[in-house]
Parts: C-alpha cells; structure tokens; sequence
C-alpha cells in the first residue's frame, strides 16, 4: 500500500500532492490502529480495584475465614486424606512439586496441578478452560471420582454434622445456607486472596530502579523483544487466557475435548507466570524440572504436529540472554504466606481427630 501511494506521488502535481499527503496519513494510522488493538496487553503492576466478585460485593472476613478452613479441610475428599492444600501447598507455590498430581488413591492424574496465584483476574480456568468461574473450578477436582471422589450430596452431610460448618454456614448465607454452591463461594472467595503484586518486577514497574538486577532488567527486555514471551504471557498477570499447542507431543486433546475443534487439540491455556520460580516443575504434563529447560525448550523451538502453535519457532538465544530471561523470571517471586487454621471437630472428634482423618 504505501509503495502505492508513493507511486502515485510522484506523478500529481499540487495541490492533489497535499490530499494525497493527507491520504497516506489516513492510510498509515489505521494501519498503525489495527496493529496497536492486536498487540500482546503491556506487562504491569495488577489492580486490586478490577478484581470482579460475586454480586459485586467484596467477601466479609467470616466467608474468608471459612473458605481458608474448607481450603485445608481434608473432609472435602471421598477418603479423607486429602485437601485443597494437598495439591495447592501453600509451601510449595500452591502446587504440589510433582510432575503428575495425585488422586485419592494414590493414583497418578494426567496433568500437572497448576498454582492459584491471581485466580481474582481470570476469566478462564483449568488447564482446558473447562470451568468459566474460579467457583465452578472449584468443585469440579472435589466432585471428580479421580482426584477428590467426594460426591456434593455427601460432602453437604459430612460438613452438616461439624457443628463449626453448620453455624458458619448459617451466619455467612443465612438465606442459602450450606449448599454446593456456598461451599464453592466461601472458598472462591478465599483463593481470590491468593495475591502476588510486590515482586521485585512490581517495585521495579513502580519507578524502584534497583529492584530488579541488571541481569533482570535485561531478560525483561528480551521477555518482550527477541523472545517474544509477552506473545502469550502478557499483562499484569503473565498470561493472555488463551490456548496454544506447543509441541510437547503427548496425545492429551485439551482445549479440543471442551469446544469440539480439533484445530485446538493440544491447546492448553496460558499460565500465569507469577512466584514461577516456586512452582516447578513445568508444563501442562509437568515434563520440564527447572525454568532453565523451559527457556532452552522455546528457544530450540521445535513443531511436533500440524496443530502446534505458529509462534513456536527458534529464537536463537544465547546462553547469556537464556540466563538472563531466567533472572527476570526469578524477579516475579513474591511469596503469599498463609497460616494454616485449625480443622474443626466434628461431635466425636477432638480437633487432632478431625486433622488427621
């Protein structure tokens, strides 16, 4: 187009040089528009006043404090060994430092337990996206038969006779009471707590020069130049919620099995990348241990399968810059401390019982 319009230029005469000027400047700037509204959002600093909440209202302290205590209660599952914090350790980045989560019974799942931090912004969750809500996210792993096996009308009986539930419960949703979809709520509302926002990479975004390391300062200019990571990992909270296969080559359909389209098959969504130095290891599959591999992975670029992703291509990054991009991820660490509650009794139990069912 703008080879065109020279062209043209060249053979009027004014004043028609001027409109044609005035045209190409039209040109130019809707072309520059339309680049601009494609472009990956700018990293920056979250905003806790765009944090969305059920009804608009904020959660009181006594919905959080009894999501935290149902986050931690082994109750939730069929046998009662496990929590939400079995898999979502608050010690171990909200994930569980295995490749491969673990259901009930020991058995080992297909994908790898993703971390909880900055659930407040997002709009999709689960590896697939299958669940639209943090509080449909919820009960799906506690109601599914391969990780928590705890059926919701049972669970609704269980938690009923802790008379610590029945009373929060009550003062809480006194119009719904205890129902799956309070319980879902009340620990929604708790993992929307689950805020990183004062890494070094925040103070830095914030006019500190020196939060961040030379080092740092370098991967992050790499982050969204020549390596291009901010393709995907944009915005406040490192991720763009969308899906995209990158090659790792297993046979898991992701993204497809939720919107029947196999041209998504191996897509899965885009991770936060906040407190990653504390959630190897990595990948939907858990195949890659340290941040390192992750960084040599993108940058040997290699397509496995017509449906792999176009932006998986060598990005020809020297060992100094792939330490460097390591350093600025290592800069978004910004651990969120959470002290465990007491587990309630039940009528029979003392509240050592009820810890260690």
């Amino acid at each position: 187009m703008l080879q065109i319009v020279i062209a043209v230029i060249g053979k009027v005469k004014p004043p028609l040089t001027t409109l044609v000027l005035a045209l190409l400047a039209l040109v130019l700037f809707t072309a520059g528009s339309a680049a601009l509204s494609q472009a990956a959002e700018p990293l920056g600093v979250p905003d806790r006043e765009d944090i969305e909440y059920p009804d608009d209202e904020p959660p009181s302290d006594a919905e959080l404090e009894l999501g935290k205590t149902l986050f931690f209660d082994p109750r939730l599952s069929g046998n009662n060994r496990l929590s939400c914090a079995s898999c979502h350790n608050p010690d171990l980045g909200f994930g569980d430092g295995l490749a491969l989560g673990l259901g009930t019974q020991g058995n080992r799942l297909t994908r790898h337990t993703p971390h909880l931090y900055n659930l407040a912004w997002n709009t999709a969750f689960l590896w697939d996206g299958g669940a639209e809500s943090l509080e449909e996210q919820v009960l799906e792993p506690i109601a599914a038969r391969n990780e928590m096996s705890m059926p919701l009308d049972r669970l609704m009986v269980k938690l009923s006779r802790v008379p610590y539930y029945r009373n929060a419960f009550a003062k809480v949703y006194p119009e719904a009471g205890l129902i799956p979809e309070t319980i879902a709520r009340a620990i929604a509302a708790f993992e929307r707590t689950l805020i990183s926002d004062n890494s070094p990479f925040d103070r830095y975004m914030k006019g500190e020069p020196n939060a961040m390391s030379a080092a740092a300062i370098r991967g992050m200019k790499l982050f969204e130049g020549k390596a291009n990571c901010i393709a995907c990992h944009s915005g406040p909270n490192f991720t763009n919620e969308s899906f995209h296969n990158l090659g790792l080559g297993d046979e898991d359909p992701a993204r497809a099995a939720i919107v029947a389209d196999d041209t998504l098959r191996g897509a899965f969504k885009t991770p936060g990348l906040r407190n990653v130095l504390l959630t190897a290891p990595y990948m939907h599959d858990g195949s890659l241990a340290t941040l390192e591999a992750v960084v040599q992975f993108y940058n040997a670029g290699e397509r496995k399968g017509a449906t792999t992703s176009k932006l998986i291509k060598p990005l020809h990054l020297s060992e100094t810059e792939i330490f460097d991009l390591v350093a600025f991820l290592g800069a978004l660490t910004d651990p969120v401390i959470v002290a465990r509650p007491e587990i309630p009794a039940g009528p029979d139990e003392t509240e050592s019982d009820a810890k260690h069912q």
